[in-house]
């Protein structure tokens, strides 16, 4: 397995990912930003002659969202939602994203779920999280999580080519998990096609790297130090041609009587996850993949996910704990922890 190295920093993310990408000679980076899937995203690229391919990355990104997102009324996961358990044909991208969700499912032995819908809506993270004084009220009853807990199971997922069937009408797909490396997949696929060898993509944290940079070296990105007001990074990866994705409860969640609640939900109790880590980043090829894996690993835990990670080809892994120490998989070698850096 390919050996990688981490690096730490005092540096900011932001600061750590542009110091990975300077200028080449030729020019400065060019990069495109936008608002999708409820987060911010950006493309960059160093290539003058290609900078309309830009433009084309945000179609994509606008036509992904008619397709995969649960908010818009007429996309192809709202047409299966709204169905009543009766057939759908979608798009054949939208399938394949199902069929790999479902085998993310099985991998993980539905830890990692898509029909998390109703219960991701229950307690609507995206929302409470903007809140700044949380309360009881923003804790859903043990009556509304069980009836939404009982409406999970992948396995009532029926694909067959491009139509799609819910065989429990009540599940609700959420491809939140998954849909956002898929995508960057698509954009990294599509300028590579049409010549572009260098740059990065990154959509809501979901950074996905273009070759190396221009003069060969790898690029350098941040793992965020979990609750950070000011984005400090934890440790930096060195990666070339890869993904570097990361989950964690720092992202989206509020507090209650001292009680932290964040968007991890363990589909088998219906409450967010109380394992002991703070956060996963998984580095791999492919985006689709080190989006599911992080999710898969964070709600399997240390051992069992990182024993996941050792089985996995290609995929390196770094799992943060609650004391904020930092365990790596066996391709990446030992992290220093942040503190000794200061002192």
């Amino acid at each position: 397995m390919k050996k990688k190295t981490i690096l730490i920093s005092a540096f900011l993310l932001l600061a750590q990912l542009l110091s990975g990408c300077q200028p080449p000679q030729n020019g400065q980076p060019l990069t495109k930003s936008g608002f999708y899937f409820d987060t911010v995203i950006s493309v960059t690229i160093y290539d003058k002659s290609k900078e309309s391919l830009l433009e084309d990355c945000f179609e994509l990104a606008d036509r992904y969202e008619q397709y995969f997102s649960n908010t818009v009324e007429d996309s192809d996961i709202s047409k299966i939602n709204a169905s009543a358990g009766t057939p759908v044909v979608v798009h054949e991208e939208t399938a394949e994203l199902l069929s790999k969700g479902i085998s993310y499912g099985e991998l993980t032995d539905g830890r990692f779920d898509i029909t998390v819908g109703k219960l991701s809506d229950l307690w609507n993270f995206s929302t409470k999280a903007l809140i700044e004084e949380a309360d009881a009220s923003m804790i859903p009853s043990e009556e509304e999580i069980d009836s939404a807990r009982s409406t999970v199971d992948y396995h009532c997922i029926q694909l067959d080519g491009t139509t799609v069937t819910l065989t429990n009408p009540d599940a609700r797909i959420d491809l939140g998990g998954i849909a956002k490396g898929y995508i960057a997949d698509r954009m990294k696929e599509f300028l590579n096609e049409n010549g572009v060898t260098s740059g990065f993509i990154n959509l809501g944290g979901n950074v996905l790297t273009l070759g190396a940079k221009e003069n060969g070296s790898p690029y350098r990105l941040g793992i965020q130090r979990p609750f950070s007001e000011t984005g400090t990074s934890i440790a930096v990866v060195s990666v070339t041609d890869e993904t570097v994705v990361s989950s964690g409860v720092y992202e989206r969640c509020f507090t209650v009587d001292d009680t932290l609640y964040h968007h991890i939900l363990d589909v088998s109790t219906g409450y967010p996850y109380d394992n002991g880590l703070l956060g996963v980043t998984v580095i791999t090829k492919y985006s689709a993949d080190g989006d599911a894996l992080s999710t898969s690993c964070f709600s399997l835990g240390l051992t069992d996910g990182m024993a996941l990670i050792e089985s996995l080809d290609g995929t390196e892994a770094v799992f943060i704990t609650d004391d904020y120490e930092l365990h790596t998989s066996s391709g990446i070698g030992t992290a220093i922890p942040f503190e000794e850096i200061l002192q």
